[in-house]
């Protein structure tokens, strides 16, 4: 699931569709809350003043940017590739948003004590210019917080919906981390407690006859009990996860650092 569209590629009809099925049930959809619950449970333990200067690059229509509002954040910054997700964002009262590629960034250096990038590294070719970016904006000691979808062998027709070029195991991305000079801090897997079903159901899927890729991908409207239950779930998770690590899930995440 993405909150960026790689604008070396005109949309197709397809991946429009998408785009607009994604705008319109990122802010209740189980999945897209709890990986915000867990970047903003993420971005508090850094303790960071709420003068900070965050870059979100995805930020879609902003529901992270809000939430960090909410809380009392002043210095926040979006991007995203999407037009029709940095209106919205715009029409939410963020000044700071704009149209941008996420590996060509029009910033000075040394601008953000914070970037984050939730899903975004994947839809990046040359995912070492994008990470170089990342670090010359960050100030010296400012951290990186990126999330990535995991392990090759889950790829599906999500993944060519999304047009994503690559799944990542921890080993690979905490390998591009430290390839583009970053300290890493921390690193672990994300949705453990369903990766289980997932594959089953992807690698079930790869043994029947082809279907075509969904205009929605996986990104699907489901019944509120189920979605409440789904969201309660990975509350749990997000919970554990503030005392240990984890060793296989659907996402994988990494905190680094940008070298003092």
């Amino acid at each position: 699931m993405h909150n960026y569209l790689d604008d070396s590629l005109p949309l197709s009809p397809v991946h429009s569709d998408y785009e607009a099925t994604y705008h319109q049930i990122e802010e209740g959809h189980w999945w897209f809350q709890a990986r915000r619950g867990m970047v903003f449970q993420l971005i508090q333990e850094l303790q960071l003043p709420k003068s900070a200067s965050i870059l979100e690059i995805g930020c879609s229509g902003g529901p992270l940017l809000l939430a960090l509002r909410q809380a009392g954040y002043t210095n926040l910054t979006g991007i995203d590739i999407s037009a029709q997700g940095v209106q919205l964002a715009k029409q939410r009262g963020f000044e700071h948003v704009a149209v941008m590629d996420g590996a060509k960034l029009e910033f000075a250096d040394a601008s953000f004590d914070l970037v984050i990038a939730s899903d975004v590294l994947e839809h990046i070719e040359n995912e070492n210019q994008a990470l170089q970016e990342w670090k010359r904006v960050l100030r010296p000691g400012g951290q990186l917080i990126v999330f990535v979808p995991a392990f090759q062998f889950l790829w599906s027709s999500h993944d060519d919906v999304n047009q994503h070029f690559r799944r990542y195991s921890s080993q690979q991305l905490s390998t591009a981390i430290a390839h583009n000079g970053l300290q890493q801090q921390r690193l672990s897997y994300w949705n453990s407690l369903l990766f289980a079903p997932v594959a089953l159901v992807r690698l079930l899927r790869k043994l029947l006859p082809g279907t075509e890729p969904s205009p929605s991908g996986d990104l699907q409207l489901l019944p509120a009990f189920l979605n409440t239950s789904l969201l309660s779930l990975l509350r749990t998770e997000n919970r554990i996860l503030r005392h240990l690590n984890l060793p296989v899930g659907v996402s994988v995440f990494a905190l680094a650092r940008k070298p003092a």
